[in-house]
Formats: C-alpha cells, structure tokens, sequence
C-alpha cells in the first residue's frame, strides 16, 4: 500500500506513474500507458486519481467474473488441438501440466477419478 501524502487514507497505487520513474525524460514505455489507461478507464471508478479500499476490492474480487468460467476456458483454448471445442483424452493427456497445475480440476485429483464424459 501506499499512504497518500493528503491525507490518511491507504491506496493500492494513486496512478500507474507511481511504478515507473523516467529518469531519462524520455516517453513512457508503451506498459506504463497501458497500466494508465487500465487504471483510469477500469479501477478508479469514482475518478479521484487514487485507489480506495472499494475499487482495490472489485479489482482483486470483481463480482461480475466467474473465475471457474474464465479457467475451464483457458484450459479448453490451450489444450483442443482441433479447434472442436470438445476435450479428447489425449488433448488432456498432451497437455497434463497445464491440468494438473489448474484450481479447475482441483490441481490435478479431478482427473484421477473416473468419469464417463472421458
């Protein structure tokens, strides 16, 4: 956290310039402006310029992402080598680390049971 010098409320980061310091006085790298206008356009969404304890939260904890979703989707993308949609076997097998290293699959003990889908 950093404690804003105004006052004494604590923020994740009062704006992405906070992690970058151009010495330099060159542009900024391409990074700095995606994480600037990341942080002004999603996370401070009341626009004061810094982070409250509120938007650290929807940002860490969005309420409108399904986290399960969002991983069996990664792990569909990755592994269908045919593009059907569908999971063989041997796509899962092919790609086992990337299974047994996923919190969908509970790390891994999902795929030693038994399942009729497979």
């Amino acid at each position: 956290y950093l404690q804003s010098k105004e006052d004494s409320s604590k923020t994740l980061i009062s704006s992405p310039a906070d992690m970058f310091a151009n010495e330099e006085g060159g542009p900024e790298p391409d990074w700095v402006i995606t994480e600037r206008e990341q942080f002004s356009d999603f996370r401070d969404l009341n626009k004061d310029g810094k982070m409250d304890k509120d938007e650290i939260q929807h940002w860490i904890l969005p309420q409108d992402y399904d986290h399960a979703l969002a991983e069996a989707r990664h792990l569909v993308y990755e592994s269908d080598v045919d593009k059907d949609q569908k999971l063989t076997k041997e796509e899962i097998l092919d790609n086992w680390n990337m299974f047994v290293g996923s919190q969908a699959t509970n790390y891994g003990e999902d795929l030693t049971r038994n399942h009729d889908e497979l």
